[in-house]
C-alpha cells in the first residue's frame, strides 16, 4: 500500500516514514520469491559454501504471514506450481529474466487435519529428488537403518502408498534405496549380501561398514559415522536432513538444483504452549542451508528471537539475520492484517522525528486497538495525526482517534457491484456468515454475489465456526455508521436495515430447525438470532423454542451477544428488552455449572422481577431457580418451584415433574419417586430418573442398564450435555460393583464432558473415581475431603453427600470402625433433616447394620433387601482385594 496522503504531507521533509506491504495482486510476493531463489542459489553455488558448516548464519527462509483467509495458502500453492514449471499458474506474474536455476518444489500442508509426522516431511523432500532421478546415498543408508529399527513391519512401499500425497510425488525411492544397499554390499564385499540382494538386516550392513572403517570414506560425509552409530530414534531422525542436504550438494553441476520446500499453515505446528513440532522443523531448516523454505502462516516466524533458545534449537538474529531485515531476500513479509504488537511497531516507525516516533505511545495504543489490525486504518490515522498537528500546531488529543474512517468503506466499496454491496451491508449485521446466509440476508435469488464477496481481502475465513466467513470488524463497524450511509450513492433507510435483519433472522431460524439436533448449530443460531432481535426489536419467534431446547440440555455454552449498539455520540439506541432478558437468562443458566448456585438463583430472580421476559418464557428461570434451591438443600422452596412449573403445562413441565421425582428421591420416598419416574417418558428423561433411583437401592446392574439407555437416547437426539451427564452417572453407579468396567465408563465420560463442560457431571465423575479406588487407596479419606469441599464451595450439596458416601464405602471395605465413624459423622453434615437421610442409612447398611436415626426411607424392595445389596457390594470388594493379596 502506498503512503497515501503522507506522501504529499511529507514531500521534501527529512522525517522518515514507511509504508507496509499489503497483499493484493501477489506480484510483490512473486518478486520476493524470485529474488529469494536467486540469492539462495548464488550463495550455495559459491566456492566457499560448505554444506557441513553448522555455525554460519542461515539465509534460506522466506516467510509470508497474515490473517486467515487472505490467500496465503493459495499463494503457496501457486508458487509450487510456478517453481514446478507450470507457467499457466498466475500467468500475470513476470517471467524471470534471466531464467531461474532448476527448482524442485515440495508442498507440505501442516494443517491440524493431518497429524504432524517428521518422517513424512523429510521423505517428501527426498521423494522430490527421486522424482527427478537423483539419488541420496548418505541419507538413504541412514533411512534404511531407521526404518528397520522403527517400522520393521511396514515396508517403505506400503508407507508411501498409505500416504497419498507422498505416493503421488514419486514411486522410485524404494527402488533407489534397495539399489544402494546392494551396491554397498557388493562394493565392500560384506558377508550376507549377494548380488545386490540384502539377505541380512541393514544393521548387519552398517556393522560391517563400521568394522572396515571405510564407510565414511565411501560417502565423504564427516557426520555420517556418528549418525549411523547413534540409536535410530526420533532424535536421530531429526538430524538426517543434514545427510540429505549433503547429498544434494554432491550432485554434478549439470544435475544441480534448488529444492523449494513450501510449509503452509505453519501456525498449526507453532502453538505457543507446545512448540515441539516447531523445534523439529527449526532443526530441519537449519540443517539444510541449500534448500529454500517458504513458510506461510498466520504469525510472524519468531526464530530471530534469542529468548526462545531454550524452546527451539537455533534462534537469534545472528543465526537468522534476514528474519528481521527490512531489505534483502529471503525475509518476512506481512500478508494482510497486523498483530497487536506489529500495529504499534508500524505506528512507531511510520512517522519519525529526530529518530523518535512522532505519534505518542498513548495515541499508538488507541489507534492500534481501533484498527483491528487493518493496515489501511493505521495509514489513515497517521494521516489524521499529521493533518491535526499541522492545522493546530500541537499534538492532537488522544480522543480524536477514537473513531471510524468513512474512507475505509469507500475504498472497500469502490470496485463492488451493486449486488455485492447489498451482500456486504447485509452481512455487516452478522458476526459470521455463510454464502447461503449472506444471500438470504441480502434478499438475492442467486449466490454469485456472495461468492464474489467472500473472495475479497476484507472477508476473513475460519472453518472452526458454524459459519466460516466474517467481514473484518473495522469494516463492519464503518459500514454501519451514519456518515457512510448518508454519503453513499446507495444509502439505506432504517427500514432497509430492519428488513435485512429480519431476512437474516428468518434464515438463521430455518437453519436451526433443519439441524435441531446439532448443539453447535443451536448455540450459534441462538447468539446470532438474539443479537438481531435485540438490536432491531424483532419478534422472538423461533428463538422461544430454541431457548427452551438450549435450557433443557444441561446448558453450559456461553451465550454472548455483545454490547448493544450506540449512537455516534455514545448514547444507547432503542433495543428489545425481551431479547435482552432472554439472552441474560440463558447466559445465567449456562453459568450455573461454574458459579455458586446462590448467585445463579439471585440473578434469575432479578431477571424475573424486571418483567421483560415474555410470559411463555418465564418457566426457564423458574425451573432453574428450583434446581438451584434443590442443590442448595432448600427442599421446600425447590418443591414449590417445581410444582409451579409442572402445573403450568409449559415445555419444561416434564422436566419439572422429573425435578419433583428428584426431590422425593432425596427424601427417601423411593416408591413415590418410582411412580413419578414411570410416567415421565423420554421427554422427562425417564431412564436417567430410573437409573438414579436404582443405584440408591443398591441395584447396580439395573441402574447401569437404565443409565446406558438414557445416554443413547440423549445422544440420538443431539443432547450432548444430557448424554455426558448420563454417562457420568453410569460411571458412578458401576464403580460400586465393577471397577474394571467403571474405569472404561469413566474414560468415556471424560470424552463426553470435554465436549460439553457440564460442571455437575465433572464433579460426579470425581466421586466415581473415589468409589473406584475405595479399599485400594489408603489416601482416599483425604481425597474425599477435597472433593466434598469443592462440591460444597459451588453449592452442590448432593455431590458433597455422594463423596462422603464414597468415604463410608471405603471405610467399610477396609473394615475400620474408626474410619467408619469419622466418615458417617462427616456424611451427617451433608444431610438436611429428611433430605439425603437415606445416605446415612446406606452408610450403616454397608457394614450390615441398622441406622440409629429415627428417619426411615421407603425402600422399593424393602429395607432388608437394600441392606443385603449394599453389604454384598462391600463383601465383593473385599474378596477382590483378597484375590490380589491386598488384604
Amino acid at each position: 500500500m502506498a503512503p497515501s496522503s503522507l506522501d504529499d504531507a511529507f514531500r521534501g521533509n527529512a522525517a522518515d516514514f514507511k509504508a507496509n506491504e499489503v497483499f493484493s495482486d501477489r506480484d510483490t510476493e512473486w518478486a520476493a520469491a524470485v529474488e529469494s531463489v536467486r540469492n539462495v542459489w548464488e550463495a550455495v553455488s559459491a566456492p566457499t559454501f560448505d554444506v557441513e558448516d553448522l555455525e554460519s548464519p542461515r539465509r534460506n527462509v522466506l516467510v509470508f504471514y497474515g490473517v486467515g483467509g487472505i490467500g496465503k495458502s493459495t499463494l503457496s500453492e501457486q508458487l509450487r506450481r510456478r517453481f514446478g514449471g507450470d507457467d499457466v499458474a498466475m500467468s500475470h506474474w513476470d517471467v524471470p529474466d534471466p531464467p531461474l536455476p532448476r527448482t524442485v518444489p515440495v508442498f507440505l500442508d501442516l494443517a491440524r487435519s493431518t497429524t504432524f509426522d517428521l518422517t513424512e516431511v523429510i521423505l517428501a523432500i527426498r521423494l522430490a529428488l527421486a522424482s527427478h532421478g537423483h539419488r541420496a546415498p548418505a541419507f538413504d543408508l541412514a533411512l534404511s537403518r531407521y526404518w528397520e529399527a522403527n517400522r520393521a513391519g511396514e515396508s517403505l512401499d506400503d508407507y508411501l502408498r498409505a500416504r497419498g500425497r507422498l505416493s503421488r510425488i514419486s514411486s522410485r525411492l524404494p527402488e533407489q534405496v534397495n539399489e544402494l544397499l546392494g551396491e554397498v554390499a557388493d562394493n565392500f564385499e560384506l558377508p550376507g549380501m549377494v548380488g545386490g540382494l540384502v539377505s541380512q538386516s541393514v544393521s548387519a550392513l552398517v556393522k560391517g561398514l563400521r568394522e572396515r572403517h571405510d564407510h565414511a570414506l565411501a560417502f565423504r560425509c564427516r557426520r555420517l559415522p556418528a549418525i549411523l552409530e547413534a540409536e535410530p530414534d526420533l532424535n536421530a531422525l531429526s538430524y538426517y536432513p543434514h545427510l540429505l542436504a549433503w547429498d544434494i550438494a554432491q550432485l554434478p553441476p549439470k544435475q544441480a538444483l534448488l529444492p523449494v520446500v513450501l510449509l503452509d499453515t505453519f501456525e498449526d505446528i507453532a502453538e505457543r504452549g507446545n512448540r515441539e513440532n516447531e523445534r523439529l522443523i527449526n532443526r530441519l531448516v537449519w540443517l539444510m542451508p541449500n534448500v529454500l523454505f517458504v513458510v506461510t502462516g498466520r504469525n510472524r516466524l519468531e526464530w530471530d528471537d534469542a529468548r526462545l533458545r531454550e524452546t527451539l534449537w537455533h534462534t537469534g538474529a545472528v543465526r537468522w539475520p534476514l528474519l528481521r531485515a527490512e531489505t534483502g531476500e529471503p525475509r518476512q513479509h506481512l500478508v494482510g492484517y497486523l498483530s497487536p504488537h506489529d500495529r504499534e511497531t508500524f505506528l512507531a516507525q511510520r512517522l519519525i522525528s529526530d529518530g523518535l516516533p512522532m505519534i505518542p505511545s498513548e495515541h499508538r495504543r488507541l489507534i492500534a486497538d481501533r484498527s483491528e489490525g487493518l493496515p489501511l486504518y493505521l495509514d489513515m490515522a497517521a494521516s489524521l495525526f499529521v493533518d491535526l498537528l499541522q492545522s493546530e500546531g500541537t499534538v492532537p488529543p488522544v480522543e480524536a482517534f477514537d473513531r471510524d474512517f468513512e474512507a475505509l468503506v469507500t475504498k472497500t466499496f469502490r470496485d463492488l457491484t451493486s449486488d455485492e454491496k447489498l451482500v456486504v451491508r447485509a452481512v455487516s449485521l452478522l458476526e459470521s456468515f455463510s454464502i447461503e446466509l449472506a444471500t438470504a440476508a441480502a434478499g438475492l435469488a442467486h449466490d454469485s454475489a456472495a461468492m464474489c464477496v467472500v473472495e475479497r481481502p476484507f472477508v476473513e475465513h475460519d472453518d472452526s465456526g458454524l459459519w466460516p466467513y466474517r467481514v473484518h470488524k473495522l469494516v463492519r463497524s464503518a459500514i454501519r455508521t451514519a456518515d457512510f450511509n448518508r454519503n453513499s450513492r446507495e444509502p439505506w433507510s432504517d427500514a432497509d436495515w430492519r428488513r435485512a435483519a429480519q431476512r437474516a433472522f428468518d434464515a438463521i431460524g430455518a437453519q436451526w430447525r433443519d439441524a435441531a439436533d446439532d448443539r453447535r448449530v443451536l448455540v450459534a443460531c441462538l447468539c446470532a438470532g438474539l443479537r438481531l432481535a435485540r438490536d432491531f426489536s424483532l419478534r422472538l419467534g423461533w428463538l422461544e423454542d430454541a431457548a427452551v431446547d438450549f435450557a433443557r440440555d444441561s446448558a453450559v455454552e456461553v451465550i454472548d451477544i455483545g454490547d448493544p449498539p450506540r449512537a455516534v455520540d455514545g448514547t444507547p439506541l432503542p433495543i428489545s428488552a425481551a431479547a435482552t432478558a432472554l439472552a441474560a437468562t440463558l447466559s445465567v443458566v449456562a453459568s450455573r455449572n461454574s458459579a455458586h448456585r446462590q448467585w445463579v438463583a439471585e440473578r434469575l430472580r432479578a431477571i424475573l422481577e424486571t418483567g421483560d421476559l415474555p410470559a411463555q418464557l418465564r418457566e426457564i428461570p423458574m425451573y432453574y431457580i428450583a434446581m438451584c434451591e434443590r442443590d442448595l438443600g432448600n427442599f421446600d422452596a425447590s418443591m414449590q418451584g417445581m410444582r409451579a412449573v409442572a402445573l403450568s403445562g409449559g415445555r419444561l413441565a416434564p422436566d419439572a415433574r422429573r425435578g419433583l421425582h428428584h426431590l422425593l428421591r432425596r427424601l427417601g420416598r423411593f416408591r413415590d419417586a418410582l411412580e413419578i419416574a414411570e410416567q415421565l417418558g423420554v421427554n422427562g428423561r425417564q431412564q436417567r430418573a430410573l437409573g438414579e433411583l436404582w443405584w440408591s437401592q443398591g441395584n447396580i446392574a439395573l441402574a447401569c442398564t437404565s443409565l446406558a439407555v438414557a445416554r443413547e437416547q440423549a445422544s440420538s437426539n443431539g443432547l450432548s450435555g444430557e448424554a455426558a451427564l448420563c454417562q457420568s452417572y453410569l460411571a458412578f453407579a458401576a464403580a460400586f460393583q465393577d471397577r474394571a468396567r467403571a474405569r472404561v465408563q469413566v474414560d468415556h465420560a471424560l470424552e463426553l464432558i470435554q465436549k460439553t463442560k457440564v460442571g455437575w457431571a465433572e464433579v460426579l465423575l470425581q466421586v466415581a473415581e473415589l468409589v473406584v479406588e475405595a479399599g485400594h487407596d489408603p489416601e482416599l479419606p483425604q481425597r474425599v475431603d477435597e472433593v466434598a469441599a469443592a462440591a460444597t464451595a459451588v453449592g452442590l450439596t448432593s455431590l458433597a453427600g455422594y463423596a462422603r458416601l464414597a468415604g463410608c464405602f471405603h471405610a467399610a471395605v477396609v473394615d475400620s470402625p474408626q474410619l467408619s465413624e469419622r466418615a458417617r459423622i462427616l456424611l451427617r453434615e451433608s444431610v438436611n433433616g429428611a433430605e439425603f437421610a437415606y445416605l446415612i442409612e446406606i452408610a450403616y447398611m454397608l457394614t450390615n447394620q441398622d441406622s440409629p436415626s429415627a428417619l426411615r426411607s421407603d425402600w422399593i424392595e424393602g429395607q432388608v433387601t437394600a441392606k443385603q445389596r449394599w453389604s454384598g457390594l462391600v463383601t465383593d470388594r473385599r474378596a477382590e482385594l483378597a484375590a490380589t493379596g491386598r488384604i
